[in-house]
């Protein structure tokens, strides 16, 4: 079964504060975007990579690799103007005759996700169509209903409720046909194109440790798993 993973990494690390887009910093040595693609390429080396990047990165990116003799195999596909696009474009290079193919779509930003959880997703993907995993809520939720915060909220059950991660893994005609509709602006993730689209989305376990790295708090967070790791 051919599979795919789509690394979208097209953040300008605004929440940063720093010139450098997330991506790109260094992680106790290493771009947080090189540490990404080789959780994927340690999982499975024959799992066909896709970067996804805006095409005004592109050279950055190519002095990076050199400067850390980045060698892992990928193909390169330019980002759009919202994640729905830059996805849409790295779909574009799984040829449409592969209809059962299996297309993992994950954040550039994520580099912990743990290898059982990409299996788990491709497999799952595999005999259901369309996977994502989450972890439970463990803060109390509050409800907002009215326009004044401080008055206007209700706790919720948050047992009803899960974070969601990546990689969000389909069957490639699945996801395909997905992205062949229209945008629009509350498709956040891929889970819920493919549900506008009619998909049932499977959920399975996550990994606590596969957060997203968005803020110099994250930075901090990733560099004590590393430490651990190491």
């Amino acid at each position: 079964m051919k599979k795919y993973a789509i690394i979208v990494a097209g953040g300008k690390g605004l929440r940063m504060g720093g010139s450098v887009p997330k991506q790109f910093i260094p992680v106790k040595g290493r771009p947080i975007l090189m540490r990404t693609l080789e959780a994927f390429h340690a999982y499975d080396t024959s799992v066909e990579l896709i970067l996804v990047l805006p095409a005004s990165q592109k050279d950055y990116w190519d002095a990076l690799c050199h400067e850390y003799h980045f060698l892992l195999p990928y193909r390169f596909a330019e980002g759009g103007e919202t994640r729905f696009h830059s996805v849409s474009n790295g779909l574009s290079l799984v040829p449409d005759d592969e209809r059962d193919a299996l297309v993992a779509v994950h954040d550039g930003v994520r580099p912990f996700v743990s290898r059982s959880v990409i299996e788990t997703c491709y497999d799952i993907a595999y005999r259901k169509q369309a996977a994502i995993p989450v972890v439970e809520v463990v803060d109390t939720l509050r409800y907002l209903f009215g326009k004044e915060r401080g008055e206007s909220s209700e706790t919720v059950d948050r047992s009803r409720f899960r974070l969601v991660q990546t990689p969000q893994t389909f069957r490639a005609d699945v996801l395909k046909a997905a992205y062949a509709q229209p945008y629009r602006p509350d498709f956040t993730d891929d889970a819920s194109v493919a549900e506008a689209a009619g998909t049932t989305v499977y959920l399975v376990d996550g990994n606590r440790e596969n957060i997203k790295i968005t803020t110099p708090f994250d930075l901090k967070i990733a560099e004590m798993l590393l430490s651990e790791i190491d």
